[in-house]
């Protein structure tokens, strides 16, 4: 048994091939948190939460959900949880109502307690005027808010979501957000996957950074944030200037400095007293700045300074790509 409504130890699932899609991932979520698995396509977020509701079955490791082992008690922690995954399975030809009551029918509920629970969750989410609706009239939001009454109707004590906002228009992204805080409020624990960094900041109580199968830093978004120690300053520069890596090098005195492409990020305490000493560099190692800019540290900065790289919100490199299909083809 386990302490934490979530516990994840040394998860690890690798397909045939050799496909590493999840590498020793390790973590813990209390009761009444909402915890977010943050990072870019095929970093190994939704293979962790298959693997966490029982649909996947890892090579190695072990978890707890609900103090329910995922070897042993799958139907235990089917009973306790609540799913809405990346792909919509609703039926669009039926209409709202109709799809919370045959789902409900099929986990057993009784036809009365349901009825009055399809009520209250249309309410919930803000779908009781389109109860009656077919779903193929509804906009991309209603459906995932569907999705997520759906969920819920069985009353769990987890709900697991992957990208719940994929592809979502910005209000409707914000009408998702509300309802997932809302669910939190009433006690609900979330464990929700995206790679939105807005998303993270704003909803999740703490986050896993996720790469390549790895969680490579955890915490507050605050806490990640302050890892970086500092401003961020990004110099946009033309890397075919002769003293380029002279330049580099003698940023690296000033603060911690990053190379991505024709661009150098560097973390120092005080931007605005530090730019005016890049510039004098620039000029004299001949440099030209296409481009200077500073901000406060952010999630994706985190991400870069952990991972090296930016953390990419709606693209991936083809090998990415090609390592994703063969995954979701494997499952």
């Amino acid at each position: 048994m386990s302490n934490y409504c979530i516990k994840s130890i040394n998860l690890t699932k690798i397909y045939p091939g050799g496909i590493k899609a999840v590498n020793g991932v390790s973590f813990k979520v209390d009761y009444g948190e909402i915890y977010g698995f943050l990072g870019p396509n095929g970093a190994g977020k939704t293979t962790t939460l298959g693997m966490l509701i029982t649909v996947i079955k890892p090579t190695s490791g072990d978890a707890y959900i609900a103090g329910y082992n995922i070897h042993r008690d799958a139907s235990k922690i089917r009973e306790k949880i609540g799913v809405m995954f990346q792909d919509p399975t609703i039926d669009r030809d039926l209409t709202g109502w109709e799809n919370l009551y045959v789902h409900g029918l099929a986990y057993g509920i009784n036809r009365n307690t349901l009825i009055k629970r399809i009520d209250e969750l249309l309410e919930f989410v803000g779908l009781s005027e389109f109860a009656n609706t077919q779903v193929r009239r509804y906009s991309g939001g209603m459906i995932r808010r569907l999705e997520i009454a759906r969920a819920l109707l069985h009353k769990p004590e987890v709900l697991f979501l992957d990208e719940p906002t994929l592809g979502l228009d910005p209000q409707s992204r914000a009408k998702m957000w509300d309802v997932i805080r809302d669910l939190n409020k009433e006690g609900v624990t979330i464990f929700l996957t995206t790679h939105y960094l807005e998303e993270a900041d704003r909803l999740c109580d703490r986050i896993a950074i996720i790469d390549y199968g790895r969680i490579v830093c955890e915490g507050k978004p605050s806490e990640l944030k302050n890892m970086i120690g500092g401003d961020v300053i990004y110099v946009k520069i033309s890397k075919s200037d002769s003293n380029t890596n002279e330049f580099i090098n003698t940023l690296s005195r000033i603060g911690k400095v990053k190379l991505i492409g024709d661009q150098v990020s560097i973390v120092v305490k005080n931007a605005p007293k530090t730019l005016p000493k890049i510039f004098e560099l620039a000029e004299e190692y001949s440099i030209r700045i296409s481009e200077i800019r500073y901000t406060q540290p952010s999630l994706d900065d985190v991400f870069l300074y952990v991972t090296g790289r930016r953390l990419r919100d709606t693209e991936v490199s083809s090998l990415e790509f090609i390592r994703m299909r063969r995954i979701r083809r494997m499952r």
